[in-house]
């Protein structure tokens, strides 16, 4: 039969038919896989996220142990994926889990980590120092104005410092206002620091203001490492550190002081950032999505802070330390000898310049900063 159809022609006509007939299957093949991909992105995918299938897993991790903070970056993750329908799911992990601060710094910065809780020393944020230079916040109500994302000055320009790193701050934690505590006295004038030792970090900014604070008075300043706080005053090696409310209880700082000064002239205020490779690839719902996330973490962090510094001043008087809050005038008296401009001009002028040249940024940011704080000329 096959040998009378090639006689006759026919396998010719049986040949083309069968072409036309492979190419009319593989073409309705083509057509099916389009529409299957079509399918799949418009239906089947939303619906999986609808489902709680996430778009983004993220992981974040935090080097510190603090409660409050801890449950607060807690609460923030579960709005992200509440807001985002479970498109974004975050997994949070602290008490040094993932890594040190530094290390999860770096491994959010390369995207190994996706989020983490950021302190900008400048050795890893050139432009950090913006972020805590003393006498400029010194109470939630102006930390509320100050840091606050999208309109506050200092969360615009570190921002702005965050992005020379590969970071993005989408909100910030903060553990309250910085003190002095030692076991000769209370501070209640500059004079009251003499003849102290005092420990320091490395943070320049803090350790400038304090040394021309106590210029003049023979006190002493020791770098030590924070964790070395509370057995460099149980053996003398200091007379005295600065320190938090939460730090007084949670380290035990109470148990080696005997005065404590509510200065307010430092602010702890820590960065939870993503990196920002990530966020300048986020569709703009999801990137408002983390914003309005960060803003009610962020509310609710100030929230519980301020009840649990409440508390732990309490627990404190209890304790028998002295606490000794300065009067506005004896505050203007140690911010006046601290010599702010010159302090600025050291530390934070030459990278605002570098940053926004010509814009004269120094004077602008710290005018800011005094309206913010109502501080009268």
């Amino acid at each position: 039969m096959a040998d009378l159809a090639r006689r006759c022609g026919c396998s010719t006509i049986m040949d083309k038919e069968g072409d036309m007939a492979t190419r009319w299957a593989r073409q309705g093949w083509i057509w099916m896989g389009l529409a299957a991909a079509i399918f799949l992105a418009w239906v089947v995918i939303p619906a999986l996220a609808e489902a709680g299938q996430p778009e983004y897993r993220w992981r974040a991790g935090s080097a510190w142990t603090q409660k409050t903070r801890n449950e607060s970056v807690q609460l923030f993750t579960e709005l992200v994926n509440k807001y985002s329908n479970g498109r974004i799911q975050i997994r949070f992990q602290h008490s040094g889990l993932l890594g040190t601060h530094d290390e999860l710094f770096h491994a959010v910065r390369e995207g190994s980590v996706d989020m983490t809780v950021v302190s900008p020393y400048v050795n890893l944020v050139p432009g950090g120092m913006l972020n805590w230079m003393p006498w400029t916040v010194g109470s939630f109500e102006e930390a509320k104005v100050a840091y606050a994302p999208g309109t506050g000055i200092i969360y615009k320009i570190m921002d702005d410092a965050y992005g020379e790193v590969g970071h993005k701050p989408i909100w910030t934690t903060h553990q309250g206002a910085y003190g002095i505590g030692n076991r000769t006295r209370a501070l209640k004038t500059p004079e009251d620091f003499s003849k102290l030792k005092l420990r320091v970090s490395g943070s320049l900014g803090f350790v400038r203001t304090l040394e021309n604070m106590g210029k003049g008075t023979g006190m002493t300043l020791q770098t030590l490492p924070w964790a070395d706080i509370y057995n460099a005053l149980q053996t003398g090696v200091v007379d005295g550190a600065w320190s938090l409310w939460p730090s007084l209880v949670e380290e035990r700082h109470f148990e080696v002081l005997k005065y404590y000064t509510d200065l307010a002239w430092g602010w702890d205020a820590n960065s939870i950032c993503l990196t920002r490779k990530t966020w300048d690839k986020l569709p703009s719902d999801l990137q408002d999505v983390l914003m309005r996330a960060g803003k009610e973490a962020e509310a609710r962090d100030m929230k519980e802070m301020q009840n649990v510094i409440d508390e732990y001043k309490k627990k404190l008087t209890s304790a028998g330390i002295q606490i000794y809050t300065p009067t506005e005038p004896e505050r203007d008296a140690f911010r006046k000898k601290a010599n702010m401009p010159a302090v600025w001009k050291e530390l934070a002028t030459p990278w605002l310049d570098k940053k926004y040249p010509g814009q004269n940024m120094t004077e602008k940011v710290m005018a800011e900063l005094d309206k913010i704080a109502g501080v009268k000329k």
